[in-house]
């Protein structure tokens, strides 16, 4: 994991993935927002919140779901040369499809050390036997990302 300072690019990412998982809670979804942006530019590819509710299906993660219209707006299934930024560390499902998918760059908020799969629970990501592997960055805006999913949790609970 890197310690530089974060790029303006990444920052704004990361307050529009916040802003998607505002609006998942408001949906009484688990607030957890990605964007995908071109590395380069900084062009933003697509945004997405989780729909695990709302779609009945437990695989409509804000990574997978963001992913998949990176691609589909891209036309093309490697997202090498792309950013996916997340408020929560990705699930070993997410990590899994953040591989296959080719992503250069991964930026997340929050740690998970229940499920997180990018250096808290495991490090699917970077296992030295698959063949591609991000570079990655947790704990980008982590106080606001971690606080937002304390909220949804504490008042359900």
């Amino acid at each position: 994991m890197t310690t530089a300072p974060v790029s303006p690019l990444i920052e704004r990412a990361m307050h529009d993935a916040l802003q998607q998982a505002r609006e998942a809670a408001l949906a009484n979804e688990v607030p957890v927002g990605a964007v995908v942006m071109h590395t380069g530019s900084g062009d933003i590819l697509a945004r997405a919140q989780n729909r695990m509710l709302r779609d009945h299906d437990g695989t409509a993660h804000a990574e997978l779901l963001a992913m998949r219209e990176a691609s589909r707006v891209r036309g093309d299934r490697s997202l090498l040369d792309c950013t996916l930024v997340v408020t929560l560390e990705p699930c070993a499902m997410c990590a899994g499809a953040i591989v296959l998918a080719r992503v250069g760059s991964l930026v997340f908020g929050a740690w998970d050390d229940k499920a997180g799969m990018c250096g808290s629970v495991g490090d699917l990501v970077r296992h030295p036997r698959l063949n591609h592997s991000p570079a990655v960055r947790g704990g980008v805006c982590e106080a606001e990302c971690a606080a937002l999913l304390k909220e949804f949790f504490a008042v359900r609970r």
